[in-house]
């Protein structure tokens, strides 16, 4: 079950059809879909998990909290609102198109995508594409 929570203003979202497209990536790429929360949080609050769980004191758009078992995914997805909306206006894409970039980069890592070295990078990058893709298909 895909959840989503709210500890900041966000834009309304259209939480079916996230949903809906979240579960058939995750079809997409050989897994099954367990328990998945979305918290849309801001700057101040991602930093504080940053620091607790990581020892990282820098602004990040994403964290991820992975419990998968076996392929079936599980787990946590924190996102600052904040830095969705800054790196929209610096990548000169939409708010919800970036929205949906980092919502899906949460779900690859769950599926076992990395993106620490340049490579790993690269192949994430090309994932997100292909996800995003999918997005305006039936959805």
């Amino acid at each position: 079950m895909i959840s989503f929570f709210y500890e900041t203003k966000v834009e309304p979202l259209d939480e079916k059809k996230l949903s809906s497209w979240i579960s058939d990536v995750i079809l997409s790429e050989g897994k099954s879909e367990g328990d998945i929360n979305f918290i849309l949080c801001d700057d101040n609050y991602l930093l504080k998990i940053n620091q607790d769980f990581l020892g990282h004191d820098t602004f990040t758009d994403i964290i991820s909290f992975d419990n998968t078992l076996g392929k079936q995914l599980h787990g946590d997805i924190y996102i600052s609102y904040e830095r969705v909306v800054d790196n929209a206006m610096t990548y000169q894409v939409s708010t919800e198109e970036e929205l949906r970039r980092v919502i899906i980069h949460g779900i690859l890592h769950f599926c076992g995508y990395k993106d620490k070295e340049d490579e790993e990078r690269r192949v994430m990058r090309q994932k997100e594409n292909e996800k995003l893709a999918m997005f305006h298909v039936e959805h």
